[in-house]
């Protein structure tokens, strides 16, 4: 009885999967090369990797993003949102004392004594106003900044070549983060208008839902792009340093300081390595684009104002000078924060962090060399 259902079992099954001869002829399909030739050592990898096909592994995560894909931009570019518009919110109180001590320094001596006045005269909730145009305005430019920052990386990488590519990797970065950010800041520029407008003057509005159509019937649509300009003397600098020297900087803590390849680092100290280089980054970044956040926020709190008029009323020293130790602590947290978010975010999703890698057409072509 047990012979007989063996012999039916087997029955079912095709006779070439347990047959020892075809088993080997088989093998011998399979593994043939063009010329005729057999080659018995040969994987299914191999064959695999012949026909251009891709057996993942049993532990790759299912839905693996592919990078430089569309689903690749998309998970930057909300990333960027994360980064951008969470951490500039949770900086408002920092960033509403920095503008009224940049508008107004006779009344707004210091980082403590700015603090003490908005207490005072608008309590704890004052160090909130303006939150709204704040989360909104950083995250469509968040969007926009690291998104594009990712897109034209691997654009202007392609264009260089692979050897101009690895040659030149820090003019990519500077062009791809410049030309980004251009994009980004006309998302921005209207947010930050009305932003600066009901920080710096009580009672114009209590935030973007009564402040934008104020603002407009006062100066027009065209008023709220006024600032454009100085934003991008401010911003576009600030994310070309922010960019290029976080790539610069994460790209030596692994040549340097950390004993072992980024690959075999885990997840969370990669995402030290982010946020040290963001910080390191940051700070940087607040010096160069000093004078023109100075700028900006003088032109978007008086009516009618020009850059020669904050250059005389702040004076030269006074445009590199006046808030800077604040805008440096802001911005050394807030862009580490942001790489954080950032690259943590890109961890979730199945995503290498940024940083400590050769530029995309360069790491291509040499996987292609292997």
């Amino acid at each position: 009885m047990a012979l007989s259902d063996k012999q039916s079992r087997q029955a079912l099954i095709p006779s070439f999967l347990y047959s020892s001869s075809s088993s080997i002829a088989l093998e011998k399909m399979l593994y043939a090369r063009p010329n005729g030739g057999f080659t018995p050592n040969a994987t299914v990898e191999g064959v695999s990797a012949r026909k251009g096909l891709v057996i993942p592994s049993p532990s790759e995560p299912l839905g693996k993003i592919e990078m430089y894909s569309p689903s690749f931009y998309a998970a930057c570019t909300f990333g960027g949102i994360l980064s951008c518009g969470l951490t500039h919110m949770a900086v408002t109180p920092l960033d509403l004392v920095k503008c009224n001590m940049q508008i107004d320094p006779a009344k707004y001596k210091s980082i403590t004594s700015g603090f003490g006045i908005l207490l005072k005269e608008q309590g704890v909730k004052g160090f909130f106003r303006g939150w709204v145009p704040t989360l909104l305005g950083y995250s469509a430019q968040g969007a926009c900044k690291f998104g594009f920052y990712e897109f034209f990386k691997k654009y202007y990488s392609d264009l260089a070549g692979p050897e101009f590519a690895a040659k030149y990797k820090t003019l990519i970065y500077l062009a791809g983060s410049a030309s980004a950010e251009v994009i980004a800041d006309v998302a921005l520029c209207p947010f930050e208008a009305v932003k600066v407008r009901v920080q710096t003057q009580p009672g114009f509005a209590r935030g973007l839902s009564d402040g934008l159509p104020k603002f407009v019937r006062s100066e027009g649509a065209l008023g709220l792009y006024k600032g454009l300009v100085p934003l991008w003397g401010r911003q576009i600098p600030y994310t070309m340093m922010k960019f290029a020297s976080f790539e610069t900087i994460v790209e030596m803590i692994y040549k340097y300081a950390i004993p072992r390849p980024k690959s075999e680092c885990s997840k969370s100290l990669q995402l030290g390595v982010s946020f040290a280089g963001g910080y390191v980054a940051g700070v940087f970044c607040a010096i160069v684009s000093h004078p023109a956040d100075n700028l900006v926020s003088f032109l978007n709190n008086a009516k009618g104002a020009t850059v020669g008029d904050a250059v005389k009323k702040i004076g030269v020293v006074g445009l590199f000078t006046r808030g800077l130790p604040l805008r440096i602590v802001m911005i050394g947290t807030l862009t580490g924060a942001q790489w954080g978010i950032y690259d943590a975010f890109k961890v979730f999703v199945g995503l290498p962090t940024t940083g400590g890698a050769p530029p995309p057409v360069a790491a291509a072509s040499e996987l292609a060399k292997v």
